[in-house]
């Protein structure tokens, strides 16, 4: 966990980003704050130049919209060309049809590096409908200790049909590949009381996986980690006085200041 935060340090990852409004500015600051670089540009007359001047591009698709989605297809197809990462977060996937058909058609047309979302958009890619709620994974479609074993075999099943790392967030997080997946315990509850934090994430994660050429999976899980237990300082910061707002930026002042050494002791998970 220590060199992989090391080396987003030490590189400063360019990354281009085609996400969301409600979030684009704290996916910016994210990126700074974990010591990597961002650009936001979703229109199509640009998305390919940014992209072949980024290491690698974060898509996320929670607010949808027909004048973007063009741009998220060419910027992708253009990554993969150049070998760049491409990360996706597939944002209420299964709540409408415009957005599981437009995950769906991502799915195919794109190769991506590392897919990231909550275990009811998961499932909506693979079962091609959910029954996702807003952004929140539905309450019986939440990993728990009981059905752990089967979630982190449905996650290594869609890595395997994907090609692609799998990160699943909730109350305990799975990152897997097809043959291992890390169970990964860091993080706050009051995390899913703030609008973001999952789009923090993926842009953070395209930070790392780009930091860490070859280590995908690994680069990945510490993001999650990171970004877990930046949840967890941040909420021992709060007083009574502070709410959600305040939260939010210490939050991201708890992602600026992560100490590789830090990480690496407070980071809690399992490999299976």
């Amino acid at each position: 966990m220590r060199e992989l935060l090391e080396n987003v340090r030490l590189h400063t990852p360019l990354i281009h980003n085609i996400t969301n409004y409600v979030t684009v500015n704290d996916c910016a600051n994210i990126l700074l704050a974990c010591g990597a670089s961002p650009i936001m540009a979703d229109d199509l007359e640009e998305a390919e130049e940014i992209t072949s001047i980024c290491g690698g591009l974060n898509i996320n698709i929670g607010t949808l919209n027909q004048r973007t989605i063009p741009a998220m297809l060419a910027a992708g197809k253009k990554a993969n060309v150049l070998g760049h990462p491409v990360i996706f977060d597939p944002v209420g996937a299964g709540a409408s049809a415009l957005r599981t058909e437009t995950a769906l058609k991502l799915l195919r047309e794109v190769r991506f590096a590392v897919i990231r979302g909550n275990i009811s958009e998961i499932k909506a890619l693979t079962q091609g409908s959910g029954t996702t709620k807003g952004v929140d994974a539905d309450v019986a479609d939440r990993v728990t200790e009981e059905n752990l074993p089967q979630a982190a075999a449905f996650a290594k099943a869609f890595s395997q049909k994907t090609g692609a790392v799998v990160a699943i967030t909730g109350a305990i997080d799975l990152v897997a590949d097809e043959h291992t997946a890390y169970c990964i315990r860091n993080g706050h509850p009051d995390m899913s009381r703030i609008t973001g934090t999952g789009c923090q994430l993926s842009a953070m994660t395209a930070a790392y996986v780009v930091a860490n050429p070859g280590r995908t999976l690994d680069a990945a899980a510490a993001a999650v980690c990171a970004m877990g237990l930046c949840g967890e300082t941040a909420r021992q910061r709060m007083t009574e006085l502070d709410g959600n707002s305040s939260y939010r930026n210490y939050i991201i002042d708890a992602v600026y200041n992560l100490t590789p050494k830090a990480l690496e002791e407070g980071a809690r998970y399992e490999v299976r």
